[in-house]
């Protein structure tokens, strides 16, 4: 493992400017005085457990994925309520980075290895705790991500199913789930690049794309193609099994709900990532993705999985909405919905009484409530944001 020489002076000093909160003012929600108390004690609960539930080598579930989510919970709670925990950030962000490689990816030594999950979600982490003496840091993990887009560059030509994507390793196929995470982190970590390669994209009616990227950002128009491809939605998808209902399916031709079905979870992440790839929420494939969400909008069920995933799928629901919603969401029926209110809601609502979540379909590890709570409480504090 490449090991980081950082004193334990410097790496204190670091932690604890996380910990304080170099991000700025609190931002308060426009909620009921009500509904903001509850929503700020749902999150000290679910800080509190995770708390109690660190590994003495300053981990979640000794992994760095799930360590990754938990310390972005803390870094974007309120700053009165994170600077409670500090000892914890600290001996979270000792954790990763012993985890970063000479490659720069941040991930396990032994398999499964999830390069690309591994390193976005300490990516993020990293890049919420907004303080420059992780520049250096944040950078390797940065450029790590970006080298595993598959495209000419790896050999893969441009009709596979993984072009322009990023899957779990370099050498494996390319997915929705991965691709919003890898997004997600290198759009939120873009701003400590030194020179900005200022990426031109040029969307034209067909789908056809031209950029200009230089070699410190991601191909954005390549990780369009890729997503509209997963999309079910035959104006831009020039895969033949395509329908047209808007919503996403798991990668080009695979969907975790059988066939190509369209589901809850990855319709969110697909929108969310169509947002960060650069398209607005006008653009017609975002409002085509935002059609299936109002026709299938709910809280109680991760739509065509049920509890399969539901808690990801909150997660990714409320960053999606924050972006492409409005405060009233009007479902295919003509009925308006808080969403805001409506998800707080029911997140507060089913929080065990020892301040966790956990989800009793063992699927994609949320019987794990460390991984599960990370994601409730990222779903909650984008609510107030």
């Amino acid at each position: 493992m490449f090991k980081l020489i950082v004193t334990s002076m410097v790496l204190t000093t670091v932690a604890l400017g996380l910990a304080v909160g170099a991000s700025g003012a609190d931002q308060r929600p426009r909620f009921d005085l009500s509904m903001r108390h509850e929503i700020d004690r749902s999150i000290a609960q679910g800080l509190s457990y995770l708390a109690k539930s660190q590994k003495p080598d300053g981990s979640w579930s000794d992994y760095p994925g799930v360590t990754g989510l938990v310390l972005t919970g803390y870094l974007r709670a309120p700053i009165t309520t994170r600077e409670t925990f500090a000892p914890n950030i600290t001996a979270g962000l000792k954790y990763i980075l012993g985890m970063m490689k000479s490659d720069g990816g941040i991930y396990p030594d032994v398999e499964p290895q999830m390069k690309a999950y591994n390193t976005s979600v300490c990516l993020m982490a990293l890049t919420a705790a907004d303080n420059p003496l992780l520049t250096d840091t944040i950078l390797k993990a940065r450029h790590f991500l970006i080298s595993l887009q598959a495209d000419e560059k790896s050999g893969t030509p441009k009709d596979s199913v993984s072009y322009g994507g990023i899957g779990y390793n370099k050498d494996e196929r390319s997915d929705v789930s991965n691709m919003q995470f890898a997004l997600e982190a290198l759009r939120a970590s873009e701003k400590y690049e030194p020179s900005p390669d200022n990426t031109a994209i040029k969307l034209g009616d067909s789908g056809s794309i031209t950029e200009k990227t230089g070699p410190n950002d991601l191909y954005w128009g390549k990780a369009i193609t890729f997503l509209q491809r997963c999309q079910n939605y035959k104006k831009y998808n020039d895969y033949s099994w395509s329908s047209d209902d808007g919503g996403f399916v798991y990668y080009p031709g695979n969907s975790k709900a059988g066939n190509t079905t369209s589901y809850g979870s990855m319709t969110y992440a697909g929108v969310k990532s169509f947002i960060h790839a650069g398209l607005t929420k006008n653009d017609d494939r975002v409002q085509a993705a935002y059609r299936w969400i109002r026709a299938n909008y709910t809280v109680e069920k991760n739509p065509e999985l049920d509890e399969q995933g539901l808690f990801y799928y909150y997660h990714v629901m409320a960053k999606a909405l924050a972006v492409v919603s409005d405060s009233v969401l009007t479902d295919t029926s003509g009925v308006g919905h808080d969403w805001r209110g409506e998800l707080a809601n029911k997140l507060i609502s089913i929080q065990s009484a020892d301040g966790s979540w956990v989800n009793s379909n063992g699927r994609w590890w949320e019987n794990n409530p460390d991984l599960v709570t990370a994601y409730c409480l990222m779903a909650l504090e984008e609510i107030a944001r």
